[in-house]
């Protein structure tokens, strides 16, 4: 016996063909090594204009410009990021050049695939180029590309020149781009993206059709990332989907981008579940979050700090949970507006935001969206967000149920607070600074501040005919010649002794300018045509202008500042103050009319 003998050998190869006809049983698929795996945002790119999602107005405008013949020679495509512009900007380029066997005009019917249209999509065909603004802005680069404009395609119908941030050119590219806009060869083409429109400048815009891509409504996209994960066998909860759809902020790309990361989440063939992706973007559950709305809504600080607390240690981002509360801001007045059928929310939560809105006044929700835009930008800025957000939590407890400047106001001159007693400076223990209890004051009447009486100035006509009789008709003729420094410096340092015809004796304040007598000099010369003497005196004289005027609005300042109705208004808004005083001028009244006369005169 051999060695192969005492081998045992197998009865037979399955790999083999049967002796009677059989075929060998086909082997299991097996993954090629180091094939490069596919993000989902280039795998599911669109390859026809029906697959673009949320731009029906631009595709519905295309087709039929394509269908008439009137196809603009420059298309300016302009959005947020991930929302189709390049891939639009493709096929465009594809519906141009499209030509097959039995189509030789441009469509916008890209279902077949045409002659032209691997080697475009493949970025390979020698009529289409698709080039980057932010590295070619120079204008001799720009120069270098326009002159193959002149020159006919190869093979396709069109040249067509695809330029993607077109925003990022320079001037002097630009102005370089101009001339070619403007009389372009018939078989030129250009398409132009960008996220930065306001940058193009108008020339260049008014030469070519706009379109404004729109970001992708959640439902829409939520649709379109269930259609995906089908096709991906991945099993995600609608929940799951709303949320990516709603983080995407609008971008396709973006949706897909967290679709792809949420998928790898779990182990293949088990569901992604709502509470992963929030786990994923660092979200709060929107439940809890409504819940935090309702006690900041109510000024209950402990409940509101106790319950982010919780959220921030299950992982939700600080930011996230601000924006979270403007939602629900926005979704409380839109409910009082409405009604909560129109908020595209599940009927639990829509309930729960519509009886926010249905309590609080329409004033309260826009002050508390205005405090919530001013938290969310300190706490993207704070270097503690959780702290910021807790800051702007007790802050808007305290105000969210203060009555407005108006309604108080009202309040306080028809006397509806009188009997309630008065609210402390601080706001109250655990209460989250409520003004229900209201303020103890009595019905003011209207108030009007006392301000000193202006000084009553001779006219300029009059000033510079005749002799100066006081320093006010020295200043009211300076003000009439409008020497704007020279009455600065002269109200601010001179200290008026004696004034006669030609002679004028003061002293200077402190820090007064040195040249300061000889300009006062010549300009009266100058204004009243006879020369005048400057006395000058080391110290006396009166108080100057600046200082008098200051003493008499800080006594007025005083003089409100101790006036009951002030006081009342500043207990019902803790840490106001008087920062102006103003003089109200007082209404212009028609005089009365005489009463006619009667005729004597008798018949």
């Amino acid at each position: 016996m051999t060695d192969l003998d005492s081998e045992e050998l197998p009865e037979r190869d399955d790999a083999t063909a049967d002796i009677f006809g059989g075929t060998p049983a086909p082997a299991p698929p097996v993954q090629e090594e180091g094939a490069a795996y596919q993000v989902l945002a280039r795998k599911y790119r669109p390859r026809t204009f029906e697959d673009l999602i949320g731009q029906e107005a631009m595709v519905r405008t295309l087709t039929n410009a394509f269908a008439s013949g009137r196809i603009a020679h420059a298309f300016m495509l302009t959005g947020v990021r991930g929302v189709g512009k390049t891939t639009t900007a493709r096929l465009l380029a594809r519906a141009l050049n499209y030509e097959s066997a039995a189509v030789h005009q441009p469509s916008v019917e890209l279902a077949h695939e045409g002659i032209h249209c691997a080697a475009i999509i493949e970025g390979r065909h020698m009529d289409v180029l698709e080039l980057d603004a932010a590295s070619r802005t120079k204008v001799d680069e720009m120069r270098e590309l326009l002159d193959g404009v002149r020159y006919a395609p190869t093979e396709a119908r069109y040249k067509v020149y695809v330029i993607d941030e077109v925003h990022m050119l320079s001037t002097a590219a630009f102005n370089a781009l101009l001339k070619t806009l403007e009389e372009p060869p018939p078989h030129a083409k250009f398409i132009f993206a960008t996220t930065e429109i306001r940058k193009v400048p108008v020339t260049i815009l008014s030469r070519c059709q706009r379109f404004d891509l729109r970001r992708v409504e959640p439902p829409v996209l939520a649709a379109h990332l269930e259609k995906i994960a089908g096709l991906e066998n991945a099993l995600v909860e609608p929940e799951g989907l709303n949320l990516i759809a709603r983080a995407a902020e609008g971008s396709v790309r973006d949706a897909l981008s967290l679709l792809d990361q949420a998928i790898v989440q779990v182990d293949r063939g088990q569901v992604v579940k709502a509470a992963t992706v929030q786990g994923m973007l660092g979200l709060a559950d929107r439940g809890q979050t409504i819940g935090l709305f309702e006690q900041v809504m109510a000024g209950k600080p402990a409940e509101a700090l106790n319950a982010f607390r919780a959220l921030y240690s299950l992982g939700a981002d600080p930011a996230v949970v601000m924006l979270d509360l403007l939602d629900h801001a926005h979704a409380a007045s839109v409910s009082r507006t409405l009604g909560p059928d129109a908020l595209a929310l599940p009927k639990d939560q829509a309930s729960r935001l519509a009886a926010v809105g249905a309590e609080a006044s329409a004033g309260t929700l826009a002050r508390v969206w205005q405090m919530l835009l001013k938290a969310y930008e300190e706490t993207r800025r704070a270097p503690d967000p959780s702290a910021a957000v807790e800051m702007a939590l007790i802050r808007l407890c305290y105000a969210a149920d203060l009555p407005g400047p108006e309604e108080a106001l009202k309040r306080l001159q028809s006397g509806d607070m009188a009997s309630a007693p008065a609210a402390p400076p601080s706001a109250p223990s655990g209460g989250g600074g409520s003004s229900r209890a209201g303020l103890a004051l009595a019905p003011q009447p209207a108030y009007s501040p006392p301000m000193a009486s202006p000084n009553l100035r001779p006219a300029a006509e009059e000033v510079a005919q005749a002799a100066l009789q006081s320093f006010g008709d020295v200043l009211a003729l300076i003000e009439s010649k409008r020497d704007v420094t020279l009455k600065l410096d002269v109200e601010r340092y001179i200290r008026p002794i004696e004034l006669k015809p030609g002679q004028f004796k003061f002293a200077l304040a402190a820090d007064a300018p040195a040249n300061l007598p000889q300009r006062l000099s010549g300009r009266l010369k100058e204004w009243t045509g006879r020369p005048w003497m400057m006395n000058l005196e080391a110290t006396g004289g009166d108080e100057t202008t600046y200082e008098k005027d200051k003493r008499e609005a800080a006594a007025a300042r005083a003089q409100i500042e101790i006036d009951p109705f002030v006081l009342a208004v500043k207990a019902a808004f803790p840490g106001a103050e008087v920062l102006e005083v103003r003089a109200v001028a007082a209404p212009i009244t028609a005089p009365e009319a005489a009463p006619p006369v009667e005729d004597d005169d008798e018949d």
